[in-house]
């Protein structure tokens, strides 16, 4: 999978994509990583890439024109455009699966009072958010799809099945998880799970996931 980032600080998304298992799959060659600075695509001295929003109001938007060539002068016929904006459709597991069947991701990060709409409307074919909250920049909320996408590559991850137990793959949270000591400051490894009884431990996780997550997340339940 390809995937480019279009920021006006690639060096939030370098550090935090250059390590772990994001290293090993771009080492490996699941995962293209290239990661741009918008103001390459701005064609003034100064290298605008913001100016003052049109009716007034605090802040600067992003200007569409080194927006627009920079996604233009990148894309590839099976690209699919991402617009990372707290207006976006909230980024689930599910989003994240979709999105790593893609085999090209452009991934346009938003900064400052937000990106001007004219991207939204003629340019992204998807507006994304991690959570509803907002942050200095759209570059962090990359790196976290980038992370949640990758991990979904085929081979990335150290054991195949590990994605498919994580939270959310099937609509629930993930049973708690033990390892040695079994015994700890006086708390203890559930009897269960140095049973050896592979069906009843499959059991005791279903209903531990069950239980956590009626308890922290009971929306996923509805």
């Amino acid at each position: 999978m390809r995937v480019d980032i279009l920021t006006l600080f690639p060096e939030i998304c370098r550090a935090p994509l250059s390590e772990s298992m994001m290293k090993r799959a771009q080492d490996s060659g699941a995962l293209d990583l290239r990661i741009h600075n918008l103001r390459d695509w701005t064609t003034d001295k100064h290298r605008m890439a913001d100016d003052s929003p049109f009716g007034g109001g605090p802040g600067m938007v992003m200007k569409p024109e080194p927006i627009f060539a920079a996604v233009e002068s990148l894309r590839t016929e099976e690209c699919t455009v991402l617009l990372m904006t707290p207006q976006g459709k909230s980024f689930t597991q599910a989003i994240a699966t979709e999105f790593s069947h893609r085999p090209h991701l452009i991934i346009v990060c938003g900064h400052y009072e937000g990106i001007d709409h004219r991207v939204t409307e003629h340019l992204a074919d998807a507006e994304i958010s991690i959570g509803d909250y907002v942050l200095t920049n759209g570059a962090i909320a990359a790196v976290v799809v980038v992370d949640a996408i990758t991990r979904l590559l085929p081979g990335v991850l150290g054991h195949e099945l590990s994605a498919g137990q994580d939270s959310f793959t099937d609509g629930l949270l993930e049973a708690p998880q033990y390892t040695r000591p079994g015994d700890f400051r006086g708390w203890k490894v559930p009897d269960i799970l140095l049973s050896g009884n592979h069906a009843e431990i499959a059991a005791w996780r279903k209903e531990q996931a069950l239980k956590r997550t009626q308890e922290n997340r009971p929306d996923l339940l509805q």
